[in-house]
Formats: C-alpha cells, structure tokens, sequence
C-alpha cells in the first residue's frame, strides 16, 4: 500500500491514478529479480476509475423547435393552401378575409390566419403609442418595421411549407 502525494489516500501500490482525487501517481516499481515472461491468456486488468465529480452528459438528441407545426398538417393540404396562406401576410386584413372565405376546411391556411390576425391586432394595439408625442411615434415607427419584418420571415416560411408560429409575437396571450 502506498498514499497518494497529493490528496494522502491509501492506494494498492500498482494504480496508475489516486481513485479519490485523480491525481497521476509515480510508476511502482517492480522488484529487480529476474524479468517476467508475459502471459500470452493473461487477462489485463481494466481502469475502473470514475471521476466522482463528473457531469453525466446523455447522448445528444436532435433539436425539436416547439414552435414549428409543420408535422401537425397533411402534405396535401399545405402544397393546395401554399399560395392563399402566402396572400394572408401580403395583404393584411383583405387577405385574412381571403383566406377565410377561399379555404374554410384547411388546417394550414387557419393556422397562419390566427399568425396573422397576431400581427394585425398588434399592429392596431400599437396605434395607441401615437398619442405620445415623439416617444411614442417613434416607438410607433420601430414596431411598424418590427411587424413588417416579421410579415416577411412568415411569408418566406410558407414558401418553404413551414407553419412556425412568429418569433415575437408568440408570447402574447392572446389568439393562441
């Protein structure tokens, strides 16, 4: 038996590292009698060490975005909607009553409706920042062009026949 330098645990003097503290320990050394001839069925002894403050990692698993539904639709549906679900993001509220009227059974198309009355209703919420003078039309402004941006990230996944919820507004409460 031998102690460990470092952390002074005892230890079976042929281990390579200290099992409590991990540290390298100094090679033993073997006697100097005659040199052993190596068992040819020997088996060789396993490193049982284990880090007992090691973090458990599992194994990766691929990312899910929760706010992708774009499995939750039939295929079919979504290439025969593609284009008036397009029309719901480029046209506002004349597009919402298109899509509304043109495609009432369609999952995919209600989906982004309920996106883009989103958009709308945020956009009319925003009319009350107006009646702050300058700080409010600014922060008009800056909304505007948040929701235009975000009208053209929904509209680019449509093309892609994706139905993601939109990124900013899908935290508010309401329309869920």
């Amino acid at each position: 038996m031998k102690s460990c330098p470092v952390c002074h645990a005892q230890l079976n003097d042929d281990c390579a590292f200290c099992t409590q503290c991990g540290a390298p320990q100094a090679a033993a050394e073997a006697p100097k009698s005659a040199p052993e001839a190596p068992a040819a069925a020997a088996p060789q002894p396993q490193n049982t060490y284990t880090n007992p403050n090691a973090t458990y990692y599992p194994p990766a698993q691929p990312y899910v975005d929760p706010y992708d539904h774009t499995k939750e639709f039939d295929p079919k549906d979504i290439s025969e909607n593609k284009v008036i679900a397009m029309c719901i993001y480029l046209l506002g509220w004349i597009g919402i009553l298109i899509a509304l009227l043109a495609s009432k059974e369609s999952k995919y198309v209600s989906f982004h409706v309920r996106q883009a009355l989103k958009i709308e209703v945020t956009q009319v919420i925003l009319i009350v920042a107006l009646i702050i003078p300058i700080l409010g039309w600014l922060a008009y402004g800056v909304c505007t062009i948040i929701l235009l941006v975000l009208r053209i990230i929904a509209f680019f996944q449509i093309c892609g026949g994706k139905a993601k919820e939109i990124a900013i507004i899908r935290s508010f409460g309401f329309m869920k």
